[in-house]
């Protein structure tokens, strides 16, 4: 499966274009800005979106969704826990930022351990609360999407509404920290990095 990350919006989210080969089928997750660029980076390697993934209701992460979804025509999915943030001005965060938005309710809702098929490859939903209660990852073909759960030395925020530290350490511990080492991580802000080397040297573990 092919990934292509694309550095969006005031804070500098992480928006990951993915996609089979094959098939050219794709899925765009957390389109959090910019959203004619985004479409561009579709529409350069001839991609059918087929799916649009929110890791969570944050306006960074989801700035572009109706964008992307007008233009794509394709179904909005985020975990159930999270479609109140959606329209709400607050615990979405777009009141803090200068920016008050709501958002269109999604297609349908996601649960733990659901899966996505797109083209020859299926995304595994992980449920990881903790910085939302609607907090997801998404496991595929050995890499890890992880939303603001977990960073290159660094754990997500739990002081805005809706975190819970206990939550977000529990489910770092049992749904991340559980799969192999060699597992690459696309974090929703900074760089990449790997489960084997988190656990060595990510201080907040």
């Amino acid at each position: 499966m092919k990934v292509r990350k694309l550095i969006v919006g005031p804070l500098g989210a992480n928006c990951y274009i993915l996609w089979d080969e094959e098939s050219k089928e794709a899925v765009v997750i957390d389109p959090g800005g910019e959203g004619e660029r985004i479409l561009k980076a579709i529409e350069q390697d001839s991609l059918k979106v087929i799916y649009i993934v929110d890791t969570h209701a944050h306006i960074d992460h989801i700035e572009a969704n109706d964008f992307i979804r007008e233009k794509t025509n394709a179904p909005l999915l985020i975990h159930s826990a999270d479609v109140s943030l959606l329209k709400d001005l607050e615990s979405n965060l777009s009141t803090m930022i200068g920016n008050s938005k709501a958002f269109l309710p999604p297609t349908s809702v996601l649960k733990d351990e659901d899966k996505i098929k797109v083209g020859r490859f299926y995304l595994q939903i992980l449920h990881t609360p903790g910085h939302t209660p609607g907090s997801i990852c998404l496991y595929v073909d050995n890499k890890l999407f992880t939303g603001d759960t977990l960073f290159a030395g660094g754990i997500g925020r739990t002081d805005l509404p809706g975190g819970d530290l206990g939550q977000l350490q529990e489910s770092i511990q049992k749904k991340i920290l559980e799969l192999p080492p060699e597992v690459i991580v696309y974090p929703g802000h900074g760089p990449n990095t790997t489960i084997g080397t988190e656990k060595k040297s990510n201080p907040f573990l």
